[in-house]
């Protein structure tokens, strides 16, 4: 079966799962949840098949833009199923199933990256490990912070009912958005260490735009966490800060890339 027909199976099977998710908020059974975490982890696995055999490029590594948003949603996918073994994030995948399945669509544009020279790998693996873990933590906490929004403000309208039924209490939703933020961080800075470490110059002219947002989303993650500690900041501020600094990691990891490949290229 070509390349194309996989992925548009894969993208379709992540559909299914986000519907999946879906009858399991309206009508929670743990059974259910089990086969979903299940799918969950048995699509991540086969994302990641599929995009090993995308981004190898002979001896280097093809990371253009549609396959790091399809790395990154793989990571994340994997990551989630994890944590929702731990904890009760299981309402999540009602959007992250939908998105892991559109970023398996984007592995079918074409690719204008420089390839990457496939040499030093373990410390290259190790910086990619550190970034990816990064990402997908304050990704999983970003998504926490919009179900918390939505929650919030039904909660201030005085309508419960529906799904909201089926959700953590808001207090239980805080804690562990906090426990993504706090692990999201400490990835997050093991990230921009290795990469003084192993990158060299960070701040050369092709990483300088990169560099910069991802030190914006560790300072703003940094000084929520501290606002947290010393200051008790919670509820629409805590979400606030989450989504800005979430806002800027995507546009240091996807938006530097796609203006990089499909705007100055243009």
């Amino acid at each position: 079966m070509s390349f194309n027909a996989l992925s548009i199976l894969l993208a379709v099977a992540y559909l299914g799962l986000g519907a999946g998710y879906v009858w399991q908020l309206r009508r929670p059974a743990s059974g259910t949840r089990l086969a979903l975490r299940a799918a969950a982890a048995l699509l991540g696995l086969l994302h990641l098949g599929l995009l090993r055999t995308t981004i190898a490029d002979g001896p280097a590594l093809a990371l253009g833009f549609g396959n790091a948003v399809s790395l990154l949603a793989a990571a994340v996918m994997l990551l989630f199923v994890g944590i929702s073994i731990l904890r009760s994030v299981d309402n999540l995948g009602v959007v992250l199933a939908p998105l892991a399945g559109l970023s398996v669509l984007l592995m079918l544009l074409p690719d204008h990256s420089t390839p990457l020279p496939a040499v030093d790998m373990l410390p290259l693996a190790l910086h990619v490990t550190l970034s990816l873990s990064a990402y997908a933590l304050l990704a999983l906490a970003a998504l926490q912070a919009l179900v918390m929004a939505y929650q919030d403000s039904r909660l201030r309208q005085h309508t419960p009912g529906g799904v909201l039924r089926a959700l953590p209490p808001l207090g239980d939703m805080e804690r562990l958005l906090f426990q993504l933020l706090g692990l999201g961080f400490a990835a997050l800075t093991l990230a921009l260490l290795s990469g003084v470490l192993f990158l060299g110059d960070i701040f050369a002219p092709h990483l300088l735009e990169k560099t910069a947002l991802s030190i914006g989303a560790w300072l703003v993650i940094g000084t929520l966490l501290i606002g947290r500690r010393r200051a008790g900041w919670r509820g629409r501020t805590a979400v606030r800060w989450t989504l800005a600094g979430f806002a800027l990691l995507a546009l240091a990891y996807l938006g530097s890339k796609f203006a990089l490949e499909f705007v100055r290229r243009g």
